[in-house]
């Protein structure tokens, strides 16, 4: 019998009592309650059904999903659905895909203080892009654009760095016309990157000085007004790293592409290579070496440790909208954008919510895979027989 293939859950439910008996009180409540998740996900401790085919009889058990953001099982559909809600934002122009990376003395502080860090992360690199976009000596515009925190390298180390996705071009001041980017560049990375820089240690330096940082443990000595000056210093005098990767083909690309993106977690079941006597084999991609694929292999506790890094504060968005994709005034705003770029009008939606489709359904639409065909005969249809609720969830005296 084949050996099931290793999983993120699967060191989490080997070696994870282990580790929060280690950790103690150094693990948050956020990541307990990240790893009961992954833990509990499509097992019986959620509840779930009972399958037949209503022609050979044959029979399965479906599971429910933890349905968590750091889940690694739990983002296909949600990334699917997204794709799908995200097409009638497209734009028939070129798109750009632009990544601003904090310095490593800014990402030791971001890790003891997540929510303050990561949300100047968007504020500052919104106000870049649009100051920016907006001079005339360089697109004179008000641009549109959303923007995805990832905070992982590909060995799970601390990396936070924002992508953001853009259309080529803008809306002129007056909203009369459409500004277009120069074919093949959007704008200027050495010129995002000082502003970024300057703009981002400003607010870091305010937040300080409100006494909206926390420096404990080996950072307590940052507490210091001189000391944070002084550990800042290198990241004044440093290059910061915006990267702006070439344009997509076309804006049919963009989501499929981007959806890689949106939706990604830590690491992938499909980068676990083997889970063996306390030790945890992943694949990872050498950037540095010209993409080279390599392997490495960590103590069970260290790699959920690595994973536990990016778990994000309760209810922050690690996904945000701006300029005319933002929320507020989307609708009017790229309607105004279709029609100065000769598109064919979004056909308006219905007054009367139709009702939401099941997940069944969903998943079909989306994915193409049908979740109700028999996997036995190909002839039947699953019916659900039975189903049975969670187990009670045991209390947690942490």
């Amino acid at each position: 019998m084949a050996r099931a293939a290793p999983t993120v859950a699967a060191v989490f439910r080997r070696y994870g009592e282990a580790f929060r008996a280690q950790a103690g009180a150094a693990l948050s409540t956020a990541q307990r309650r990240v790893m009961s998740a992954i833990e509990q996900c499509r097992t019986a401790a959620l509840g779930g059904h009972v399958e037949q085919c209503d022609h050979c009889g044959h029979r399965r058990v479906w599971y429910n999903s933890c349905r968590n953001r750091h889940c690694p099982q739990c983002q296909a559909l949600a990334r699917a659905t997204w794709i799908q809600a995200r097409t009638e934002d497209l734009l028939d122009c070129e798109y750009f895909h632009v990544v601003f990376t904090l310095p490593p003395a800014v990402a030791a502080i971001a890790l003891q203080n997540k929510a303050v860090v990561y949300g100047l992360l968007f504020r500052t690199v919104a106000e870049t892009l649009k100051i920016i976009a907006a001079d005339p000596r360089h697109l004179g515009a008000q641009i549109g654009f959303f923007a995805v925190l990832h905070t992982w390298g590909q060995t799970l180390g601390h990396h936070p760095h924002l992508h953001g996705v853009i259309p080529g071009g803008g809306l002129s001041p007056d909203g009369a016309r459409w500004v277009p980017c120069r074919p093949g560049f959007f704008l200027p990375v050495r010129v995002l990157s000082r502003l970024f820089r300057r703009l981002f240690l400003e607010g870091l330096h305010e937040a300080f000085t409100t006494g909206q940082l926390r420096c404990v443990g080996t950072l307590a000595a940052l507490a210091d007004p001189q000391r944070f000056a002084n550990h800042l210093q290198p990241a004044r005098a440093q290059e910061w790293v915006v990267y702006a990767k070439p344009p997509f083909g076309g804006p049919t690309q963009v989501l499929e592409y981007v959806g890689r993106y949106t939706h990604r977690v830590a690491i992938a079941n499909h980068r676990v290579l083997d889970l063996d006597d306390g030790q945890v084999r992943f694949r990872y991609t050498d950037y540095r070496h010209d993409h080279a694929p390599k392997t490495m292999t960590l103590a069970a506790g260290e790699f959920i440790r690595r994973v536990l890094l990016h778990v994000l504060p309760p209810r922050f968005h690690r996904m945000r909208y701006y300029g005319f994709l933002g929320n507020r005034h989307r609708t009017e705003k790229l309607a105004r954008c279709r029609h100065l770029l000769g598109m064919t009008a979004t056909p308006p939606r219905p007054d009367e919510p139709t009702p939401a489709p099941g997940y069944r359904d969903q998943s079909e639409t989306l994915t193409g895979v049908s979740l109700r065909a028999c996997p036995a005969c190909h002839d039947g249809h699953m019916r659900v027989i039975e189903a049975f609720a969670s187990a009670p969830a045991p209390l947690d005296s942490s």
